[in-house]
């Protein structure tokens, strides 16, 4: 079951790359880290106000710790970048996710899930996100990033998803 889930994951994520953006509202550019592997257009940069431009420069995951929804100092970094991307280019919505590792029940992990999608939600909102902007979902321990029943995995697992609409 997993298997299939993930290959349907990657699928849906080879079909995304490959359609086009529209275009958000504002103009401008977000410095930050960026990738080898980003995706470009033709001119070989990645668009200003995409999907693209926010995962690659800005970051689009911050992690927990076990049984944890609340955001270390690396976890503020990144929402901090999010907030500032967000408040230039306000025709963006968003929708947080929230998710768990596999360890504890499904109900328990999606509520704590649900904590983790808030407590991104609510740092971006006092950065000056409007709130109406910023949808949450849990997942709890149902759509894992890494695969693997080891700290390792776990810890990729534990995570909220920032996710351009």
């Amino acid at each position: 079951m997993r298997l299939k889930l993930l290959g349907l994951a990657a699928a849906v994520a080879l079909l995304a790359a490959c359609s086009s953006d529209q275009d958000a509202a504002g103009t401008g550019s977000v410095t930050g880290a960026t990738s080898a592997t980003a995706p470009t257009t033709n001119a070989g940069a990645v668009r200003p106000g995409t999907r693209q431009d926010f995962e690659v420069n800005v970051g689009d995951r911050v992690f927990f710790g076990f049984d944890q929804y609340d955001l270390s100092p690396e976890a503020r970094s990144t929402l901090d970048r999010q907030a500032q991307w967000l408040n230039q280019y306000r025709a963006v919505t968003i929708q947080v996710e929230g998710h768990a590792d596999e360890r504890g029940t499904r109900e328990y992990n999606l509520a704590l899930g649900e904590r983790r999608a808030n407590a991104v939600k609510n740092y971006l909102v006092a950065r000056g996100v409007d709130p109406n902007r910023v949808g949450v979902i849990s997942y709890g321990k149902e759509r894992p990033a890494v695969l693997g029943s080891n700290e390792a995995a776990w810890a990729q697992n534990r995570r909220g998803v920032t996710v351009v609409q």
